[in-house]
């Protein structure tokens, strides 16, 4: 077999994606006695299109796996798609224009799993065609019944052990998607505002500057705050002022937790603007009073502005304390605004039951479980542990919403028991299902099933246990967990890494893997902002730059940027990318000729100063390369590749070899041996980052049909790495370097012969090894003469002209 002209990636990718699909390359063993490396891969959810966001990241689990697979680890690498809960739900409504209250809820989740059906397969189409190196035969989706399964038992295990528990309580909320959501679901939003300094009365008429951005809670106002130290204090606590407009009358209480400094320094308490109002209800035993439904309008206790939107209420209010001459000012500010991350919106504190599961109480175990993780990069850490130690509620599981994992339970209607399904007839919908048994307590045979469904992260948060298959194949599981590697984005660590961690402690007491790996955002580069699968693709597609430029090529780009930090996507880089697909390709058609007279792994005898010089820097690079994997360093490890190939390898080995290759003999096949090793270490080496170039040159050079990913990683022969051939290495490409120059300076083309090239240097062993690579400069300079002097006296050389170069040579 030998190598086309030239290589197009878009006959050869997908040529080559479809014998991984025929040969198995990329299968597990479960058999094999080998050591597993098992991944934790993240399952995108079912949202939108991929972006080149997720090629950027997906990119990154691949390179560890196609290294350690390399290596002769049996690696489990699966992939999922999170295809339950509002994410999905969202998806539906905007693509098909539906929602569930008016279609039904069985119809509508027909609607939800029919489109998530086809997402996936596009999903996968697209993973396959970036050549991740998955395993697809153990794919696998939360919404399916296995899936199910488990996170209701999950329910149910932490329902007995006491770290689930139901409750009616201030929770956060979102009007658009009409469902409560965790602290975790909340994302901060800055905006333009304005402070309304408003005139609150004392009892005895005098006023009281209130600074409120939101005026629109006027009537949900139950107490004003003041600091105790502040010096207005004395004068105000165990008074009464009269709110504006709605006119009841609440009291002023000290606490610690009012700001002096912000506003006029005196706070209005209202339920519920913020964390700060919750907190103090509690503390205080403030009443209740709902301005705010559910749907995001005001209340009958809003008066005349009930039914209106907050903002039109906010804006009503304003006008009508200015022409009541309560409004004392106003002042713009930069707020920021608590929203929910799926769509943006200003969440609210509503009031209702809900079902949690308990965390604070238990934030030092999860501390701790988190330091039994390495986390790469190191820092990552620190946002772990800044989340767990900033916990200010527990996790709020339910949701009011109809696609996702339904709770395995219903209440008695005569005494509001609950009553749990049985393990064994998991997964159940209580919607369409009865109870097992009558009402343990009062024998009541009339029930009510829980309708809302769990929130995405609680099934999610089990990924390590559904990609094992805990249920299913119990013995697949005891050897993939703890899973090696966890990779994931950094805005998810306080969401899927912290409650993956905390399932698995409170389940198994065991961290459920070795290392975390934390990718950052690729960025749009118009004001790089992160791009996602539901707000914007980005300037450039999926299978758009794949198509354009090669998979190769976009994961090049992916490569360049290290765990734990953003990219902007760059096209420049992409195109570099390619190029260096396209000189990897042009290298090995040129030293395919030679490659046949080479066959041997051990190099002969008879080397070349240069032979010995890049025989030696390529086991150095094998030693850095690999110890830059081994600490989940890619990014330092592919541009070390890449510098070796280009400036050592191409460059100037290539050329200086070039007339031993040609001219064969002795010389010769020290020259091909050396390029043979070289050239296939260099594509070994490569193979993570490129697997279908690295995949066409080797199988085409070697004419087989073994793959590339399968070949073990090249390991250090101590015995050929040699400090003096490096340095003489160095002192050649000096040599090539200057040459180069000079010709450019004297407007010569490169390959225009030199009438002589003379060489001093100081140090007679130098000047015997460049002796002995004379031919090799003669390749390099086009020199029809090179004369090698050991003198320390510079006037002996020769600075250039017609009849020759001269170049001081100091080691």
């Amino acid at each position: 077999m030998s190598l086309a002209k030239r290589y197009d990636p878009q006959v050869f990718e997908s040529q080559i994606e479809r014998r991984w699909r025929e040969k198995r390359v990329y299968h597990f063993d479960a058999a094999s006695e080998r050591p597993i490396y098992s991944i934790d891969t993240p399952p995108p959810t079912v949202s939108g299109h991929l972006h080149l966001g997720h090629a950027f990241s997906y990119s990154h689990t691949d390179f560890i796996a196609r290294f350690w697979r390399m290596r002769g680890y049996n690696v489990y690498y699966p992939m999922g798609f999170d295809d339950n809960g509002l994410p999905t739900e969202r998806l539906v409504e905007l693509r098909e224009g539906v929602r569930a209250d008016e279609i039904g809820r069985r119809a509508f989740i027909e609607r939800c799993l029919a489109l998530s059906d086809e997402i996936e397969a596009e999903y996968e189409g697209l993973f396959r065609r970036l050549g991740l190196s998955v395993d697809w035969r153990y794919r696998y989706r939360t919404i399916s019944g296995d899936s199910r399964r488990l996170a209701q038992w999950s329910f149910l295990d932490l329902y007995r052990r006491g770290f689930v528990y139901r409750r009616e309580a201030p929770v956060i909320w979102c009007p658009t998607c009409h469902t409560a959501i965790a602290q975790a679901d909340v994302d901060d939003l800055e905006r333009e505002s304005n402070f309304h300094t408003i005139a609150f009365r004392l009892e005895d008429g005098e006023t009281l500057p209130i600074a409120t951005t939101r005026p629109e809670l006027l009537p949900a106002c139950v107490a004003i705050f003041v600091h105790p130290d502040d010096p207005r204090a004395p004068h105000l606590i165990g008074r009464h002022v009269t709110v504006p407009i709605f006119g009841q009358q609440v009291p002023i209480i000290a606490d610690t937790a009012a700001d002096p400094h912000k506003g006029t320094g005196i706070v209005m308490c209202c339920t519920f603007g913020d964390t700060a109002d919750v907190e103090w209800w509690y503390k205080h035993a403030l009443p209740l009073v709902e301005a705010i439904s559910p749907d995001g309008r005001m209340t009958e206790f809003a008066g005349p502005f009930a039914g209106l939107s907050t903002d039109r209420a906010r804006s009503d209010i304003v006008s009508v304390l200015r022409e009541r001459q309560y409004l004392l000012g106003q002042q713009s500010t930069r707020q920021t605004v608590r929203v929910h991350e799926r769509c943006d919106t200003a969440v609210e504190f509503v009031v209702s039951r809900q079902w949690f599961v308990s965390m604070l109480p238990h934030r030092q175990s999860l501390l701790e479980a988190g330091d039994n993780v390495q986390w790469r990069p190191a820092h990552m850490q620190a946002r772990y542990e800044q989340w767990v130690d900033n916990l200010g509620w527990d996790w709020c599981i339910s949701r009011q919403r109809y696609f996702g994992v339904t709770f395995p339970l219903w209440y008695c209607d005569d005494c509001d028991e609950i009553i749990l399904a049985a393990e064994d007839a998991l997964p159940v919908d209580p919607t369409e299902s009865a109870p097992p048994h009558p009402c343990g307590n009062c024998g009541g045979i009339s029930f009510t099933p829980e309708t809302d469904v769990m929130d995405t992260w609680a099934t999610s948060a089990l990924t390590p246990q559904i990609a094992g298959r805990i249920f299913t194949d119990p013995l697949l599981y005891e050897k993939v967990f703890p899973y090696s590697l966890r990779p994931q984005a950094h805005e998810i660590i306080r969401t899927w890494a912290f409650y993956t961690i905390a399932k698995s402690q409170y389940h198994f007491d065991a961290v459920p893997w070795q290392n975390v790996a934390i990718s950052g955002w690729g960025l749009a580069p118009e004001g790089a902002t992160k791009i996602s699968k539901s707000r914007g693709g980005g300037p450039l597609g999926f299978l758009a730059a794949i198509e354009r430029y090669s998979a190769d090529a976009v994961r090049y780009w992916a490569a360049s940027t290290g765990f734990g930090r953003d990219s902007v996507i760059d096209e420049r880089k992409i195109q570099s990318g390619a190029k260096l697909v396209t000189k990897l390709w042009n290298v090995a058609r040129f030293s395919e000729r030679f490659l046949d007279h080479a066959q041997s792994a051990e190099p002969p005898e008879q080397l070349s100063p240069a032979d010995r010089w890049l025989l030696s820097r390529t086991q150095r690079l094998i030693q850095r390369v690999t110890l830059l994997f081994e600490g989940y360093d890619y990014a330092t490890a592919k541009a070390e590749i890449e510098l070796f190939f280009w400036t050592e390898f191409a460059d100037n080995y290539l050329e200086l070899a070039k007339k031993r290759l040609y001219d064969g003999g002795e010389a010769g096949r020290g020259a091909q041996a050396t390029l043979r090793l070289g050239l296939l270490t260099t594509l070994k080496l490569f193979a993570p980052f490129l697997p279908y170039v690295t995949e066409a040159i080797f199988q085409g050079l070697l004419d087989t049909d073994s793959s590339i990913h399968n070949s073990e990683w090249p390991q250090v022969q101590e015995r050929l790495i040699d400090d003096d051939a490096e340095a003489v290495g160095r002192m050649l490409i000096e040599i090539a370097t200057s040459v180069r120059r000079y010709k450019s300076e004297s407007n010569l083309s490169l390959g225009a012969e030199l009438a002589r090239l003379h060489l001093t240097t100081a140090d007679p062993e130098y000047a015997i090894r460049l002796r002995e690579a004379a031919p090799d400069i003669v390749s390099v300079t086009r020199a029809r003469e090179v004369t090698v002097n050991a003198h320390d006296d510079p006037a002996l050389i020769w600075i250039g002209g017609s009849d020759g170069l001269g170049i001081l040579l100091v080691p």
